[in-house]
């Protein structure tokens, strides 16, 4: 089956699954149905394809929805902030004392893809890390993959349970209250960030650049509101799907080694996540959803677009997401060296 069927088949496939989700009214269905339908098909053999440039694409509305947040009101209470923040160096090197030596004693994985497998850093940016080391791709790819999938499934029964939080309304206004010149220009802000940021090379930027684009025209007052809920609604949808097809072509060594310890894994990152969001709450440094959605280490996007959708304090949880990636890609791959001549 060629590229462009394996694609409609996809699509189609994560259309039924979002379906399912709004018919029984689900939490977070075009996120969670497109990626649990994607995932289902997978693991049954099917031929699935991801949306490739166009999927990186619609990721830039998430950047955009975030930008659009950052108003003079928000910026002053940044400061506010950094008392939480304070606590995401610990919460990383928490993350990695107890996640290299399960991925090297436990599981047997060798230096590189046991350590670029621990570290709660963007997907992309570890599996480049992680050959340029010798690691096995493939293994990180259905860790990483596993640990954004746990997490993103269970926070919103976690989320609907303890606080209440109704998942299933739309994220954001109609798409005919927003003015089509707005919308044009939350578009242009989107494309122009992420190519603008991966050309200078910054990691995350589909969803970095856009946000710092719009967030200068949010700023400024050229726009006033997020993208639209259809907007948002499209990009849960392709980053379901993102999510479901790292899945494609599974062998059953492959689930019983590398998803295993991708659930193993995505576990123990719940409980220490637990760990430090009682602290915080504690220590009053921020409400409980915030501080839940702002430690829980699943992608960037898919948080994003939980806290979105739950209505968090977008700064506060983006702050910590953005921090914990720059000190994952920044110290990484020195630790990993130093680790690697060490074994």
């Amino acid at each position: 089956m060629n590229l462009l069927n394996r694609r409609i088949l996809t699509f189609a496939l994560a259309a039924l699954g979002g379906a399912a989700f709004l018919l029984l009214h689900l939490p977070l269905p075009m996120l969670l149905g497109p990626m649990l339908a994607c995932l289902i098909a997978a693991l049954a053999g099917a031929p699935l394809a991801g949306a490739g440039q166009f999927g990186i694409f619609m990721r830039t509305i998430l950047g955009v929805a975030v930008g659009a947040s950052i108003t003079p009101g928000v910026l002053a209470e940044l400061p506010e902030v950094a008392a939480s923040l304070l606590f995401v160096p610990g919460f990383i090197g928490v993350i990695a004392l107890v996640g290299y030596p399960l991925f090297r004693r436990v599981f047997g994985f060798d230096h590189a893809t046991a350590w670029y497998g621990a570290m709660p850093g963007g997907l992309q940016d570890m599996l480049v890390f992680g050959e340029e080391a010798g690691g096995d791709i493939r293994a990180l790819s259905l860790i990483h993959a596993t640990r954004v999938l746990v997490i993103v499934t269970v926070a919103p029964l976690i989320m609907t349970a303890w606080w209440g939080v109704d998942l299933s309304q739309p994220p954001g206004t109609p798409m005919r209250a927003t003015g089509a010149a707005e919308i044009a220009l939350m578009v242009a802000a989107g494309l122009i960030g992420w190519k603008g940021a991966e050309r200078l090379g910054i990691f995350g930027a589909s969803i970095l650049g856009p946000m710092v684009l719009t967030a200068a025209l949010s700023l400024s007052g050229l726009i006033t509101q997020r993208p639209p809920a259809e907007m948002i609604q499209a990009a849960q949808f392709f980053i379901g799907i993102a999510v479901g097809v790292k899945y494609a072509g599974i062998t059953l060594r492959e689930l019983r080694l590398h998803v295993t310890a991708g659930i193993v894994y995505a576990l123990l990152l719940a409980w220490i996540s637990l760990i430090f969001i009682e602290v915080i709450v504690h220590l009053r440094l921020a409400p409980g959803l915030d501080a839940f959605l702002a430690f829980l280490p699943g992608g960037q996007a898919e948080m994003v677009v939980i806290a979105l959708i739950a209505g968090a304090d977008l700064a506060y949880v983006v702050s910590h997401h953005l921090l914990r990636m720059i000190i994952v890609i920044v110290l990484g791959p020195v630790v990993g060296k130093v680790l690697g001549r060490r074994s």
